[in-house]
Protein backbone atom coordinates (compact mmCIF):
# COMPACT_ATOMS: atom_id res chain seq x y z
CA UNK A 1 0.00 0.00 0.00
CA UNK A 2 1.22 3.71 -1.01
CA UNK A 3 1.22 6.16 1.99
CA UNK A 4 0.49 9.75 1.17
CA UNK A 5 1.79 13.01 2.59
CA UNK A 6 -0.69 14.70 4.67
CA UNK A 7 -0.88 17.42 1.95
CA UNK A 8 -1.62 15.95 -1.49
CA UNK A 9 0.08 17.99 -4.19
CA UNK A 10 -3.26 17.30 -6.78
CA UNK A 11 -1.38 18.50 -9.50
CA UNK A 12 1.68 16.08 -9.26
CA UNK A 13 -0.86 13.48 -8.39
CA UNK A 14 -2.48 13.83 -11.66
CA UNK A 15 0.27 13.41 -13.54
CA UNK A 16 1.14 10.20 -11.91
CA UNK A 17 -1.64 8.91 -12.35
CA UNK A 18 -1.99 9.62 -16.24
CA UNK A 19 1.05 8.25 -16.82
CA UNK A 20 -0.07 4.85 -15.94
CA UNK A 21 -2.75 5.13 -18.30
CA UNK A 22 -2.52 4.99 -21.98
CA UNK A 23 -3.98 8.15 -23.35
CA UNK A 24 -5.89 7.66 -26.89
CA UNK A 25 -5.01 10.41 -29.41
CA UNK A 26 -7.56 11.58 -31.40
CA UNK A 27 -7.46 11.04 -35.64
CA UNK A 28 -6.88 14.30 -36.92
CA UNK A 29 -6.13 15.07 -41.09
CA UNK A 30 -2.36 16.21 -40.67
CA UNK A 31 -3.04 19.36 -43.15
CA UNK A 32 -4.65 22.85 -42.87
CA UNK A 33 -8.72 23.06 -42.37
CA UNK A 34 -8.47 24.21 -46.03
CA UNK A 35 -6.29 21.97 -47.16
CA UNK A 36 -8.48 19.35 -45.47
CA UNK A 37 -11.88 21.33 -46.99
CA UNK A 38 -10.53 21.27 -50.57
CA UNK A 39 -9.61 17.14 -50.19
CA UNK A 40 -12.74 16.43 -48.88
CA UNK A 41 -14.28 18.18 -51.82
CA UNK A 42 -12.52 16.22 -54.43
CA UNK A 43 -13.61 12.76 -52.54
CA UNK A 44 -17.32 13.48 -52.50
CA UNK A 45 -16.77 15.26 -56.12
CA UNK A 46 -15.04 11.70 -57.28
CA UNK A 47 -18.21 9.44 -55.12
CA UNK A 48 -20.64 10.97 -57.05
CA UNK A 49 -19.18 11.14 -60.74
CA UNK A 50 -18.48 7.24 -59.43
CA UNK A 51 -22.11 6.71 -59.06
CA UNK A 52 -22.64 8.24 -63.14
CA UNK A 53 -24.30 11.72 -61.29
CA UNK A 54 -23.75 15.33 -61.90
CA UNK A 55 -21.92 17.06 -59.32
CA UNK A 56 -22.85 20.73 -58.16
CA UNK A 57 -21.02 22.33 -55.33
CA UNK A 58 -24.18 23.98 -53.59
CA UNK A 59 -23.72 26.73 -50.06
CA UNK A 60 -25.26 23.60 -48.48
CA UNK A 61 -22.45 21.21 -49.11
CA UNK A 62 -19.76 23.68 -48.62
CA UNK A 63 -21.03 24.73 -45.11
CA UNK A 64 -21.24 20.68 -44.78
CA UNK A 65 -17.17 20.51 -45.50
CA UNK A 66 -16.23 23.36 -43.97
CA UNK A 67 -17.92 22.06 -41.09
CA UNK A 68 -16.36 18.31 -41.31
CA UNK A 69 -12.86 19.88 -42.14
CA UNK A 70 -11.96 22.51 -39.35
CA UNK A 71 -13.67 19.52 -37.01
CA UNK A 72 -11.18 16.99 -38.53
CA UNK A 73 -7.91 19.07 -38.25
CA UNK A 74 -8.77 20.85 -35.08
CA UNK A 75 -7.96 19.89 -31.38
CA UNK A 76 -11.32 19.17 -30.55
CA UNK A 77 -11.97 16.88 -27.47
CA UNK A 78 -14.76 14.86 -29.32
CA UNK A 79 -13.71 11.81 -31.29
CA UNK A 80 -16.58 11.06 -33.67
CA UNK A 81 -18.82 12.90 -35.75
CA UNK A 82 -22.89 12.63 -36.68
CA UNK A 83 -24.12 13.33 -39.64
CA UNK A 84 -28.01 13.66 -39.29
CA UNK A 85 -30.46 14.99 -41.86
CA UNK A 86 -33.20 13.58 -44.49
CA UNK A 87 -32.67 10.44 -46.50
CA UNK A 88 -30.78 11.33 -49.32
CA UNK A 89 -28.96 14.71 -48.79
CA UNK A 90 -25.73 13.25 -48.81
CA UNK A 91 -24.32 11.98 -45.76
CA UNK A 92 -23.26 8.10 -46.79
CA UNK A 93 -22.12 10.15 -49.93
CA UNK A 94 -19.46 11.97 -47.04
CA UNK A 95 -19.21 8.86 -45.48
CA UNK A 96 -17.65 6.91 -48.24
CA UNK A 97 -15.48 9.95 -49.62
CA UNK A 98 -13.88 10.17 -46.55
CA UNK A 99 -12.96 6.41 -46.62
CA UNK A 100 -10.95 6.71 -49.71
CA UNK A 101 -9.47 10.06 -49.19
CA UNK A 102 -8.21 7.95 -46.29
CA UNK A 103 -7.00 4.99 -48.41
CA UNK A 104 -5.61 7.53 -50.39
CA UNK A 105 -3.68 9.68 -48.18
CA UNK A 106 -1.97 6.23 -46.33
CA UNK A 107 -1.81 7.90 -43.56
CA UNK A 108 0.68 6.13 -40.98
CA UNK A 109 -0.85 5.36 -38.01
CA UNK A 110 0.35 5.53 -34.47
CA UNK A 111 1.94 2.47 -33.85
CA UNK A 112 3.34 1.94 -36.84
CA UNK A 113 1.91 -0.97 -37.89
CA UNK A 114 0.48 0.34 -41.10
CA UNK A 115 -2.33 3.11 -42.46
CA UNK A 116 -4.92 4.51 -40.87
CA UNK A 117 -8.21 3.41 -42.71
CA UNK A 118 -12.06 2.98 -41.70
CA UNK A 119 -14.49 0.20 -42.00
CA UNK A 120 -18.33 1.07 -43.03
CA UNK A 121 -20.95 -1.11 -42.03
CA UNK A 122 -24.51 -0.43 -41.20
CA UNK A 123 -26.53 -0.53 -38.49
CA UNK A 124 -28.65 -3.06 -39.43
CA UNK A 125 -25.21 -5.67 -40.00
CA UNK A 126 -24.27 -4.24 -36.45
CA UNK A 127 -27.85 -5.90 -35.19
CA UNK A 128 -27.45 -9.46 -37.38
CA UNK A 129 -24.10 -9.74 -36.24
CA UNK A 130 -24.64 -8.93 -32.28
CA UNK A 131 -27.11 -12.12 -32.75
CA UNK A 132 -25.53 -14.29 -35.09
CA UNK A 133 -21.49 -14.10 -34.41
CA UNK A 134 -20.40 -12.41 -31.55
CA UNK A 135 -17.05 -12.59 -31.67
CA UNK A 136 -16.82 -10.94 -34.85
CA UNK A 137 -19.21 -8.13 -33.11
CA UNK A 138 -16.81 -7.40 -30.61
CA UNK A 139 -14.12 -7.53 -33.04
CA UNK A 140 -16.41 -5.20 -35.18
CA UNK A 141 -16.96 -2.97 -31.76
CA UNK A 142 -12.79 -2.68 -31.43
CA UNK A 143 -11.96 -1.13 -34.52
CA UNK A 144 -9.77 1.93 -34.51
CA UNK A 145 -11.72 3.79 -36.72
CA UNK A 146 -15.37 2.89 -37.73
CA UNK A 147 -18.15 4.13 -39.94
CA UNK A 148 -21.81 3.36 -38.81
CA UNK A 149 -24.21 4.02 -41.71
CA UNK A 150 -28.20 4.55 -41.30
CA UNK A 151 -28.01 4.37 -37.72
CA UNK A 152 -31.63 3.66 -36.29
CA UNK A 153 -33.14 1.40 -39.23
CA UNK A 154 -31.93 -1.74 -37.12
CA UNK A 155 -34.30 -3.28 -34.88
CA UNK A 156 -33.31 -1.79 -31.58
CA UNK A 157 -33.40 -5.09 -29.29
CA UNK A 158 -32.66 -8.42 -30.74
CA UNK A 159 -33.74 -11.69 -28.89
CA UNK A 160 -31.37 -15.12 -28.77
CA UNK A 161 -32.67 -17.58 -26.87
CA UNK A 162 -34.78 -15.78 -24.82
CA UNK A 163 -32.26 -13.25 -24.08
CA UNK A 164 -32.67 -9.40 -24.93
CA UNK A 165 -29.91 -7.92 -26.97
CA UNK A 166 -29.18 -4.44 -28.09
CA UNK A 167 -26.18 -4.66 -30.18
CA UNK A 168 -25.48 -0.58 -31.83
CA UNK A 169 -26.12 0.49 -28.51
CA UNK A 170 -24.35 -1.97 -26.79
CA UNK A 171 -21.08 -1.08 -29.81
CA UNK A 172 -21.66 2.46 -29.03
CA UNK A 173 -21.25 1.72 -25.24
CA UNK A 174 -17.68 0.30 -25.92
CA UNK A 175 -16.55 2.88 -28.42
CA UNK A 176 -17.48 5.54 -25.98
CA UNK A 177 -15.91 3.81 -23.46
CA UNK A 178 -12.57 2.96 -25.71
CA UNK A 179 -12.45 6.41 -27.05
CA UNK A 180 -12.43 5.03 -30.36
CA UNK A 181 -13.24 6.91 -33.79
CA UNK A 182 -16.65 6.82 -35.42
CA UNK A 183 -18.76 8.22 -37.87
CA UNK A 184 -22.00 8.06 -38.05
CA UNK A 185 -24.92 8.89 -40.55
CA UNK A 186 -28.47 8.97 -39.36
CA UNK A 187 -32.09 10.09 -40.67
CA UNK A 188 -33.18 10.32 -37.05
CA UNK A 189 -33.38 14.03 -35.49
CA UNK A 190 -30.87 14.26 -32.10
CA UNK A 191 -33.98 14.77 -30.45
CA UNK A 192 -35.09 11.54 -32.07
CA UNK A 193 -31.86 9.42 -31.40
CA UNK A 194 -32.51 10.49 -27.66
CA UNK A 195 -35.89 8.64 -27.68
CA UNK A 196 -34.95 5.94 -29.53
CA UNK A 197 -31.67 4.89 -27.62
CA UNK A 198 -32.63 6.79 -24.38
CA UNK A 199 -30.90 9.47 -22.19
CA UNK A 200 -27.74 7.32 -21.63
CA UNK A 201 -26.27 7.05 -25.05
CA UNK A 202 -27.33 10.11 -26.02
CA UNK A 203 -25.42 11.86 -23.45
CA UNK A 204 -22.60 9.86 -24.56
CA UNK A 205 -22.96 10.54 -27.47
CA UNK A 206 -23.13 14.50 -26.97
CA UNK A 207 -19.42 14.31 -25.28
CA UNK A 208 -18.40 11.94 -27.89
CA UNK A 209 -19.05 13.35 -31.48
CA UNK A 210 -19.23 16.68 -33.59
CA UNK A 211 -22.59 17.02 -35.07
CA UNK A 212 -23.46 17.97 -38.57
CA UNK A 213 -27.09 18.64 -39.68
CA UNK A 214 -27.66 18.45 -43.13
CA UNK A 215 -31.12 20.46 -43.68
CA UNK A 216 -30.92 20.25 -47.61
CA UNK A 217 -33.54 18.10 -49.72
CA UNK A 218 -32.82 14.67 -51.26
CA UNK A 219 -30.24 14.94 -53.90
CA UNK A 220 -31.71 11.74 -55.54
CA UNK A 221 -33.29 13.53 -58.50
CA UNK A 222 -31.99 13.96 -61.75
CA UNK A 223 -28.77 16.20 -60.64
CA UNK A 224 -27.19 15.50 -57.42
CA UNK A 225 -26.86 19.14 -55.75
CA UNK A 226 -24.41 18.53 -53.69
Amino acid sequence: MIHLPSKIDVGQLKSILLQRRTMKPRFRLPMSAEQAYDCLLAAVMAEVAFRHRNFYETEDAKSQLRHMANWITSDSSKFGILLCGECGNGKSTLLKAFQQLLNFLAIPDPDGQGNYGIQITDSKYVAYLGKADYKAFIQLSQKDMLGIDDLGTEPREVMDFGNVMTPVIDLLTKRYDEQLFTIITTNLTPKQIREHYGDRIADRLNEMVEKIVFKNDSYRTDDILI
